[in-house]
């Protein structure tokens, strides 16, 4: 009897590993190529087992100056969080930088507004067509972050693209000129007290350019120990994640990141 419970219970946890396995195997990460203006452009997808069946969230992680798309996956694994969603990690090319690297010697985003001649923004707008054509994209679901450079480039899609998202969470990050071209949207900002490469002060330009863009009260409701959330004219809420360290990012804030995206539907 006891031999016979032993084999079954080994009988239950094999059927129950292969049918994990085979799950799993349903999800995927790969790598995959556009060309814009001549040059093959790549990104780490994450793509969900439902993507093909169920209308799916989207979310662009864009990656600092001198980054990877590996690293950004690495360091933000909303797969985890939200593994229904989609989640690219696009591939920065060689860019001066707007604070280091004036020679372009590495990967980075190139930051000017005129959406014809951004390879870049040509870059995101092939990304898209490609995900909505290939997967079923949910529309009222797509949302865009990025850390440093790739956070500047969160904020030019915010400038540029902003009808095709739901919201954004720039981190380390100022907007700079972009700030006129804002147009209110939810929005985390993330900021290090002492982040020696993108002042605060600049940052706090930046953030409180949003929290009056997005006519949110001057008083937010404090979440946790970083986040504090300001409650925005129509539905357009602005939170931010405010830690004590400096230019790096803290993975500790991919949760307050995808449930920041979680609340919020395109209108």
């Amino acid at each position: 009897m006891k031999q016979h419970l032993v084999l079954k219970l080994s009988t239950s946890l094999i059927l129950w590993f292969v049918a994990t396995t085979i799950g799993f195997a349903q999800e995927t990460l790969k790598t995959m190529e556009w060309t814009v203006y001549g040059q093959t452009r790549k990104a780490l997808v994450y793509i969900p087992a439902t993507a093909s069946s169920k209308a799916s969230p989207l979310i662009f992680a864009f990656h600092g100056h001198g980054g990877t798309s590996l690293n950004m996956y690495k360091t933000h694994r909303f797969d985890q969080l939200w593994p229904e969603a989609i989640l690219v990690c696009p591939q920065g090319l060689n860019t001066p930088g707007m604070l280091t690297d004036p020679e372009g010697k590495k990967s980075g985003w190139v930051m000017n507004d005129q959406t014809n001649n951004n390879r870049d923004l040509q870059f995101f707008d092939a990304m898209l067509s490609t995900l909505k054509k290939t997967y079923r994209i949910d529309d009222a679901r797509i949302y865009a972050t990025g850390h440093s450079n790739g956070g500047g480039f969160t904020y030019l899609l915010w400038a540029t693209r902003a009808n095709e998202f739901a919201a954004f969470a720039p981190t380390a990050t100022a907007a700079g000129k972009l700030i006129s071209k804002l147009t209110p949207k939810p929005a985390l900002h993330l900021m290090g007290e002492n982040d020696p490469l993108v002042k605060p002060f600049m940052q706090k330009i930046t953030y409180n350019a949003v929290l009056k863009i997005n006519g949110c009260a001057t008083e937010g409701v404090k979440i946790d120990s970083n986040l504090i959330k300001y409650e925005g004219k129509n539905g357009n809420d602005v939170a931010l994640y405010i830690h004590s360290g400096g230019h790096g990012y803290p993975q500790s804030a991919n949760p307050a990141i995808v449930n920041f995206f979680r609340n919020y539907v395109k209108k």
